[in-house]
């Protein structure tokens, strides 16, 4: 095949390879009723005038499957970062002991969990749309190539199946990590 068609090819594979990617990150910070550190860890924290993720200011552990134990690095950003997690969108509100804080996470009633269902359902769509916007320009850039004489029409063909392909595999990833996690979200 043509060298441009290759990498035009490439470029498409690894904007799919994100797509999948960023829905899976996507997805691991929707709540289960289980304490994950994913939930909190990339949550922005006010620590001297700058948002800072939770990640680097402190670290985590999971005592037991609905709790969370987050031990600040520096003791003087306990209260930022209660105050981030009490600002954030988790309806957590941390018990603080000045050394470690814990959350503990309530079990989910069966209609939020029906609510972050739908929640996953959207950020999965979201994440097709993106794979379907990189084969919508991969298609653009094997028409351009044809229409400038730079790829015989074959090749272009062939690459538009293996493109097709690559976009529907894509999709079954992130079909298969969209069950996954709504099996985890609607089991008790």
């Amino acid at each position: 095949m043509n060298e441009l068609i290759s990498l035009i090819l490439d470029e498409a594979r690894e904007k799919m390879a994100n797509a999948v990617a960023h829905t899976r990150q996507d997805f691991s910070g929707v709540r289960t009723g289980r304490a994950t550190p994913a939930l909190v860890d990339k949550l922005p924290v006010d620590y001297y005038g700058a948002d800072v993720p939770m990640q680097q200011l402190a670290s985590f552990s999971v005592p037991e499957a609905r709790q969370l134990l987050i031990t600040p690095h520096d003791k003087t950003s306990m209260e930022a970062i209660e105050k981030a997690i009490q600002h954030s969108d988790l309806g957590l509100n941390p018990s603080n002991d000045g050394v470690v804080m814990r959350l503990s996470f309530p079990p989910l009633t069966e209609e939020r969990r029906r609510d972050l269902v739908k929640v996953v359902k959207g950020m999965a769509e979201e994440g097709r749309i993106a794979m379907r916007n990189a084969r919508r320009s991969a298609r653009q850039d094997l028409d351009q190539l044809k229409k400038d004489g730079d790829a015989s029409e074959d090749d272009v063909e062939r690459a538009t199946k293996t493109l097709d392909a690559l976009t529907h595999d894509s999709e079954a990833e992130v079909d298969t990590a969209f069950e996954a996690k709504e099996h985890e979200l609607l089991e008790i």
